[in-house]
């Protein structure tokens, strides 16, 4: 139990919705965003390794689905700062029961969720809104290296997106169709 957050479970184990809970009074309010002795109950054990921050300008765009591979996995803990976004969380742990499922959620700054992703989850995420402020907490620093993605676009995935892609990168848009060879990541 957190004086601060309360943590929302989702379908998929270990994935789950944080709700802040600010403090205020007639000058505004208090928002803890991350406090490491709260979450540690929570899954998270590691110190935070970067902070990333994203701009996206235009209604419609999607970001995704990133992850890194082994021993690079990360924990992510994603909030929206400014407008709307409908963000998505794809299993691909190995050994899990729901294995290249999918959950998403509304993040707003008016509704004080974050995600908290586990390892061996893909990220993503669609504008619902212009102008989308993002907020990136991850348990360990970004290695090319390591990077995997999957496409938001494959039909073994399924994912429904709520509006027609605007924009995408590049980078996004080419990443592989899966195949049978896939098998997931060890977490």
């Amino acid at each position: 139990m957190s004086d601060r957050f309360d943590l929302i479970p989702t379908p998929l184990a270990g994935l789950h919705l944080l709700k802040r809970k600010p403090l205020g009074d007639e000058r505004g309010y208090l928002e803890r965003m991350f406090c490491a002795d709260e979450l540690a109950s929570f899954g998270w054990q590691q110190p935070i390794s970067q902070i990333n921050r994203t701009l996206t300008v235009k209604k419609g765009t999607f970001r995704g689905l990133h992850m890194q591979r082994p021993p690079y996995t990360e924990m992510k803990l994603i909030t929206c700062l400014k407008g709307e976004v409908w963000d998505v969380a794809v299993d691909v742990r190995r050994d899990s029961p729901t294995f290249l499922q999918w959950h998403a959620v509304i993040l707003s700054a008016e509704n004080k969720c974050s995600y908290l992703l586990p390892e061996g989850f893909a990220h993503g995420f669609q504008t619902l809104t212009d102008e989308v402020e993002m907020m990136y907490c991850h348990s360990q620093r970004y290695m090319p290296t390591h990077e995997l993605g999957l496409n938001i676009l494959d039909e073994k995935l399924g994912i429904n997106l709520p509006l027609a892609i605007s924009e995408i990168s590049g980078k996004d848009r080419v990443f592989p169709m899966l195949n049978n060879e896939f098998s997931g990541v060890s977490v």
